[in-house]
């Protein structure tokens, strides 16, 4: 009796992304920021206080912020109110302002015990390792939005380099600001970064053409 072959059954892979929220994390609303801000505060969390605020007003990309160094913020004693470092990803400089309250903290927490001899911002609590990691502060962000109540799927390093300009630009729906303050070389990058709706964007470019 002849056999009959049965074609080869691949069993399917579950996809990696099933039950996971993917895409744009969002921003954090003003609300959300003072109440991680508050925590943290509460807990006397000196680093962690100081890297929520830096992180929020420096816009920076996660790999760009756990490699600040202490004289990127501070020179002669005196935390700097307006700061401007090399980005890894594009080599092109980028500025930001820190408000006084993120100033008072930085302050705070480059003269504590656990900075003496450091010259990184972040250091790593891991003899190996200078600076906390990127997956580190990845962590952090979690915990802190874990913390007041929000799915946490939802939200990563980049909610906060958005956070700010999210608010700035809801206010004033000044595009070309945002582009600037997140050194995009293109608007069509600050638009898809912002989630702007298509009708907004063809304004807003209108205006831009004009």
């Amino acid at each position: 009796m002849p056999r009959v072959q049965v074609p080869t059954v691949t069993p399917k892979r579950k996809a990696w992304n099933k039950g996971r929220l993917i895409g744009q994390k969002r921003p954090l609303l003003p609300k959300q920021v003072w109440a991680i801000r508050a925590r943290l505060e509460h807990a006397g969390n000196l680093r962690d206080v100081a890297l929520f605020n830096v992180a929020i007003d420096s816009k920076l990309r996660g790999c760009d912020l756990v490699n600040l160094r202490v004289a990127d913020l501070v020179k002669a004693e005196c935390v700097r109110e307006r700061v401007s470092v090399i980005q890894s990803k594009t080599k092109r400089p980028v500025q930001f302002e820190l408000t006084e309250n993120t100033r008072d903290c930085v302050c705070d927490w480059v003269v504590s015990p656990e900075m003496i001899g450091c010259s990184f911002m972040f250091p790593s609590q891991f003899h190996d390792r200078q600076h906390i990691s990127t997956r580190q502060y990845g962590r952090l962000v979690h915990d802190w939005v874990t913390s007041i109540g929000l799915e946490p799927s939802g939200y990563g390093t980049h909610s906060l380099r958005r956070t700010k300009v999210a608010e700035i630009y809801r206010k004033t729906g000044n595009l070309r600001a945002v582009q600037l303050l997140l050194s995009h070389t293109k608007i069509d990058s600050t638009v898809r970064y912002l989630g702007v709706e298509l009708e907004d964007a063809l304004i807003i470019a209108k205006k831009i053409d004009r």
